[in-house]
């Protein structure tokens, strides 16, 4: 009954906290460990054994994304092998973005300077300095090349600017 209590008391910490500080409240509660300026938006899952995924500094991770760490598939051998399971971690490096419900599998490292392009599904090692999209994920393009194919397109925001102006007259 108190882990009940315990889990009650982490989302509701959760729900008040701010996109950064939610990662210090997974860490104290389910032992994912995280990097500095790690923003999570709405509530992500992180499978059955969190304490197996590794997260550096600088990573967003958006809505829907899960991470799976265990292969559960292997139900079905269980009637030969009762006790069989497959595990991996999953180790995020610095600086990446994952897109709006993506999957994570077990096994995974993922580079620095990584976009995962929303409802992907990373079941490989990613390299560094990419941006990969697909089911499977694949490497689409070089960091270098998003970004040169982004700003033209884009826009610089400024704090001291209502933000909903600048966005409608650049959008004109």
């Amino acid at each position: 009954m108190e882990e009940y209590f315990i889990k009650i008391w982490m989302y509701l910490q959760l729900v008040f906290a701010n996109p950064y500080q939610k990662s210090k409240i997974y860490s104290k509660f389910i032992g994912i460990k995280f990097g500095n300026n790690v923003r999570i938006l709405n509530f992500p899952r992180f499978g059955s054994e969190p304490y197996l995924i590794e997260i550096g500094d600088d990573v967003t991770i958006t809505r829907g994304v899960c991470f799976v760490n265990h292969d559960g598939g292997v139900a079905v051998f269980r009637k030969d092998l009762p006790g069989l399971n497959v595990y991996g971690r999953i180790i995020i490096g610095n600086n990446v973005f994952i897109g709006i419900n993506s999957i994570i599998m077990p096994g995974v490292k993922i580079g620095n300077n990584v976009v995962i392009g929303a409802g992907s599904i990373v079941n490989k090692d990613i390299p560094d300095n990419v941006v990969v999209a697909g089911i499977p994920a694949k490497v689409i393009k070089s960091l270098l090349e998003y970004k040169s194919t982004i700003l033209p397109k884009s826009i610089q925001i400024e704090d001291s600017v209502d933000r909903k102006a600048q966005i409608l007259d650049f959008l004109k």
